[in-house]
């Protein structure tokens, strides 16, 4: 194998983000597991069932009974994704505009949903009994997307340890393999980088062991880790891992890349991941956001708290314009089959994408993101906090000779771009058409001192955001 990258962080600095990842800028996440059949609260239903007082231990306790009688370990047998058709997914996923898709391929629940050889309990010896990875990565490959997978086995090393604390199935050693360490943990502190007691060795050859068999079962172009990993103790684990899966994406002939949360990498090794929120200004370094379709899950529950698709959309376009990519989450039921809400959300996305792709597929972000009033928080957890965008809200992109102005809300008649008036770099000999993607009229404009002032035909026949492509006659 080529030994381009060694496992220290001077040379994985060297690594370059691949064209293709920034060109893509929409995928597919996807948060299927055992937590899918009780379908409540969220996919930490594994561990918050073990957790006395909270919603879901007395829910578990009311609707399966003590836990020693029923753990989590019990949810496999009814976990069958007996309607789970691949094929079907990737044409979905095709569909919305998606360029790459990332399914969870084990949770930290400790479930493999692949086929795992370092554990008896996984999706392809037990449930379904399918390499469930195994067949989406199959389909995702033959629509002509880009596959990938996360793993959040790091969390492992805790997350079943509330079963420690009283009569349950955590603690019969006959299931030890499948609930883990289980280890009671000395804080709560959810942004300590040093827990105690920290991963032993073989927690963490094991968890190296299962990233690099992924790798080679799967090629994927995308790993996505969660946030537990900057633990300090996964540092020397982290660089081994990225050296060995650089390197055999140098072997394969295929740009990869790795996500990471936080502080876990170093800005150049890796492709820095903001969960549920977003950055307020253009970052030089390209970037991801990873979110749910749904506000209050990233698994299946019943109830089920909605975003829209305009809304999403929104965020897409801002995420792009400041050099990000957004990959969306959605929890397919217990059986394999989407809810049908997520595909109509999907399928409306894919209906504008359609429409507007080139002002985000393949760009590049302008020398500003946007304008307008509407405030982004920067961070996490902040996906639901911004206000509805209006008419003065206003992102960029770029390709070519070509500036992409995206209203995020209909603007009226007239829309002035306060951004582009004289003295912006883009001046009236310099434009030579100004179009409304989705429309053959040529747009009317002009410029002054407040800026460019493009007429608009009347309210176009759909919602969301519009697109102003401003043709120049040099590249931008």
């Amino acid at each position: 194998m080529k030994t381009r990258f060694e496992p220290t962080w001077q040379s994985l600095r060297t690594h370059s983000v691949p064209d293709w990842y920034q060109d893509a800028k929409f995928g597919i996440f996807i948060h299927w597991g055992l937590y899918a059949v009780p379908a409540f609260g969220n996919e930490w239903y594994p561990r918050n069932m073990y957790l006395p007082g909270t919603l879901e231990y007395e829910h578990h306790l009311k609707t399966y009974g003590p836990h020693t009688q029923f753990g989590y370990k019990d949810f496999i047998p009814m976990f069958k994704a007996e309607k789970y058709d691949a094929q079907a997914w990737a044409d979905l996923f095709l569909k919305s505009g998606a360029k790459f898709v990332v399914p969870v391929a084990e949770h930290h629940d400790g479930f493999p949903m692949y086929d795992c050889s370092l554990s008896e309990w996984c999706a392809a010896k037990m449930g379904p009994k399918r390499d469930l990875i195994g067949e989406l990565a199959e389909a995702v490959r033959h629509k002509g997307m880009v596959f990938g997978v996360s793993s959040h086995r790091a969390e492992h090393w805790w997350f079943m340890n509330g079963g420690r604390g009283f009569a349950s199935d955590v603690q019969d050693p006959r299931y030890a393999d499948f609930y883990g360490p289980a280890t009671t943990i000395q804080t709560e502190d959810w942004k300590s980088r040093d827990w105690e007691p920290r991963p032993d060795a073989k927690f963490l050859d094991d968890w190296l062991a299962r990233c690099c068999e992924l790798v080679d079962k799967y090629r994927p172009q995308v790993f996505w880790f969660d946030w537990w990993i900057e633990q300090i103790v996964f540092q020397p684990y982290l660089q081994k891992f990225a050296s060995y899966y650089y390197n055999r994406g140098e072997e394969w002939g295929l740009g990869v890349a790795i996500n990471y949360k936080n502080y876990s990498f170093p800005v150049e090794a890796a492709v820095w991941d903001i969960e549920r929120g977003q950055l307020s200004d253009l970052r030089s370094y390209f970037w991801q956001t990873d979110t749910s379709i749904s506000k209050n899950s990233w698994g299946y529950v019943i109830e089920q708290d909605y975003k829209t698709a305009v809304d999403i959309l929104c965020d897409l376009i801002d995420i792009v314009s400041k050099n990000g990519a957004l990959l969306l989450n959605i929890g397919p039921r217990p059986d394999g089959t989407i809810p049908e809400k997520e595909q109509e959300i999907l399928l409306e996305m894919g209906d504008w994408l359609r429409v507007n792709g080139e002002a985000i597929y393949g760009t590049r972000p302008w020398r500003l993101f946007g304008e307008g009033p509407t405030r982004i928080e920067n961070g996490s957890f902040t996906d639901t906090q911004r206000k509805q965008f209006n008419g003065k809200d206003i992102r960029f992109t770029k390709q070519g000779n070509a500036l992409y102005a995206v209203t995020l809300a209909w603007p009226g008649e007239e829309v002035v771009i306060e951004s582009l008036k004289f003295g912006s770099g883009i001046e009236v000999e310099t434009i030579q058409r100004v179009s409304l993607l989705g429309s053959q009229v040529d747009l009317s404009w002009s410029q002054d001192k407040q800026g460019l002032k493009v007429k608009l035909p009347g309210r176009i026949p759909r919602q969301g955001p519009s697109v102003l492509k401003i043709e120049c006659n040099q590249n931008l």
